[in-house]
């Protein structure tokens, strides 16, 4: 958890508390989380 904190530049702390069941992250923030987890977010149309 604190690498990744430190790879997605949010303190180990509030890593926890975004994450958690009563967190609520923004979308910048999952970005962040999915790029220093190697991870890439797409929007594809409903089929």
């Amino acid at each position: 958890m604190s690498q990744l904190a430190r790879e997605a530049g949010i303190s180990r702390e509030g890593l926890y508390k975004v994450l958690s069941e009563e967190g609520n992250p923004t979308f910048a923030t999952v970005a962040k989380i999915a790029k220093a987890l190697g991870l890439q977010i797409k929007f594809q149309t409903a089929a």
